[in-house]
Order: structure tokens, then C-alpha cells, then sequence
């Protein structure tokens, strides 16, 4: 398995090349697919954690281990940089962060999120968040930096004070988590296109664009965001609600017509599957081989 430091390391590579589109896996089988459709980079959403893993809703409710877990099946999976939300720091203090970034660097991560609302947190686009102090949030990224092994793994601050405390303080936030060892800032719930560009002018470092969808973010595409000075544009939840519509259309049609036998032609073929996982039947006792 590739370690997180040259998983780091080429992530910094892309970001100095352009912008970074980064699906969000909701397994290892959909971030071997993110690989084989040509993406350089994938995004491990804590809402896809909570909803796919745990049948959860997004409120802070899955644990430091059960992130752990879910990476490292995605990094056994894939060559690909690994970009992980990190909550609010799987805990209460400095501490716990510094922990959770020693746990998932060690797992394969190459770069997190952690964000600034209280536990339990709410999703980014809801109202009735509420925040941490900027000083709280600026002694957990100290501690994130100071347990950083590599020197390229990517540390950014998420701010969600946009929604709750308004734009300028979203900006005065930004330099803060900056000064406290932030590597880049992901400013959430910005509500539109101008801005999202003024924030580029006013906060210069690597920058994340959430392009989630039913949010307050208007769809701009990469390049869009890219020409504004955005470094990374996550897709967080979109393959998980794309299969999710999906398997529901499939089960009610299952249920309907008492067969498959129409859903047949819409399906990954055996072969399909088998051609992803690179398994050669041809080869006893040899299941797979490595990601190209």
C-alpha cells in the first residue's frame, strides 16, 4: 500500500498544477471506479461515513476508529491522495485532534478537514450550527500541525462562520486558523459566485470549494472555481445519492415485476466487476493484483 507521505506529496504536485476534482468514495469499490475513470484524487466525506458506513445522519456520531476503518480499506484500494473530513476532530480538545491526525495519516490519509462548530456538529448547509471560539479552534490546528510526520500532508481549517456569524468573520477566522499552522482554508456555505471569488482575494492560500449538491453553493464547475484561485473542489455525497436513487428504483422494480429481469441491462456485467477488482480467474489462489 502507498503511505500517506507519497500519497502527500502528490497531492501537493497536483494542487501546483491546477485544480483538483476529488469525487467522494462511499466504499473502496467506488474509489477504485474514482481511479479507473481518471480522477487524480478522491474526497472521504464524514457524511458519507456516517450515512453509508453507519446508517447514520451526519451529527458527530461515528468514531475516530470507524474513520480509520473506512480509510484504510480505501487506501488498500487505490494509489490515489486521499483527502479526509475530520469533523470537528473526533473529540473535544486539542488532544483528541492531534490524535486523529497522527490515526489517519497512519492509516493512508494524505490530507483532513477539521471544522469549527461545537459537537455535535450539523451539516455545513443546515441552519442552527453553532461555533467554537477562534482561540478553541486555533489550539486544535496547533496540535493537528504539531503531529503531522510529513511535512506534505495537507492540514486545512474549515470555517462555517459564513452561516452563522456572516462573511467578514468567515475572512477573519480564515487568517487566524492561517497564523495557528493551517496549511489552506475551507470556507463552507458560501452562498454564491462573487463570493466565493471575493474570498479567494481575500484569504490567499490553498483553497477548498465544496460543490455539494441541495446546498447554499451555486453549481459552478472546476474551472470555474480554479480560475477564482480554488485549489481543490470536492463532490462529497454525490456518488452515494446517485446509487442511492438508484437501488430504490431497483428495489421497487424488484418488488413490482417479482424479477430482475429488466434491471439486468442497467448493471455492472460480472465481467465489469471483475475487470475493476483486476481479478484474474485464470490464476489459483490469486484474487487481485495492484491498482494501475
Amino acid at each position: 500500500m502507498i503511505l500517506s507521505a507519497e500519497r502527500s506529496q502528490q497531492l501537493r504536485g497536483l494542487i501546483d498544477r491546477g485544480v483538483v476534482m476529488m469525487p467522494g468514495a462511499f466504499n473502496a469499490l467506488s474509489a477504485r471506479m474514482i481511479q479507473r475513470e481518471g480522477f487524480d484524487a478522491l474526497y472521504l466525506s464524514g457524511a458519507v461515513l456516517a450515512n453509508s458506513v453507519g446508517g447514520a445522519p451526519d451529527v458527530g456520531v461515528m468514531a475516530l476508529t470507524e474513520a480509520r476503518d473506512h480509510a484504510n480499506h480505501v487506501a488498500a484500494a487505490t494509489t490515489l491522495p486521499m483527502l479526509m473530513d475530520a469533523d470537528t476532530g473526533f473529540g473535544e480538545g486539542p488532544y483528541n485532534v492531534a490524535r486523529t491526525i497522527r490515526v489517519l495519516e497512519g492509516a493512508g490519509v494524505s490530507a483532513v478537514h477539521i471544522e469549527d462548530q461545537e459537537f455535535p456538529k450539523r451539516c455545513g448547509h443546515l441552519a442552527g450550527k453553532q461555533l467554537i471560539s477562534a482561540d478553541d479552534m486555533c489550539e486544535k490546528i496547533a496540535a493537528a500541525a504539531a503531529a503531522k510526520t510529513s511535512s506534505d500532508f495537507l492540514l486545512l481549517a474549515r470555517t462555517d462562520a459564513r452561516g452563522v456569524d456572516g462573511y467578514d468573520e468567515a475572512v477573519r477566522r480564515a487568517h487566524c486558523y492561517l497564523d495557528a499552522g493551517a496549511d489552506g482554508i475551507f470556507p463552507e456555505a458560501l452562498e454564491n459566485e462573487e463570493e466565493f471569488a471575493r474570498f479567494a482575494r481575500d484569504v490567499d492560500t490553498v483553497l477548498l470549494a465544496n460543490m455539494t449538491e441541495f446546498g447554499k453553493t451555486p453549481y459552478l464547475t472546476a474551472d470555474q472555481f480554479g480560475d477564482m484561485g480554488y485549489n481543490i473542489v470536492i463532490y462529497p455525497v454525490t456518488l452515494q445519492r446517485l446509487v442511492m436513487k438508484t437501488t430504490a428504483d431497483a428495489l421497487r422494480t424488484l418488488k413490482k415485476e417479482r424479477t430482475q429481469k429488466s434491471l439486468v441491462e442497467h448493471m455492472q456485467t460480472r465481467q465489469e466487476l471483475y475487470d475493476l477488482l483486476e481479478y484474474d480467474m485464470t490464476v489459483p489462489g490469486v484474487e487481485t493484483t495492484k491498482v494501475r
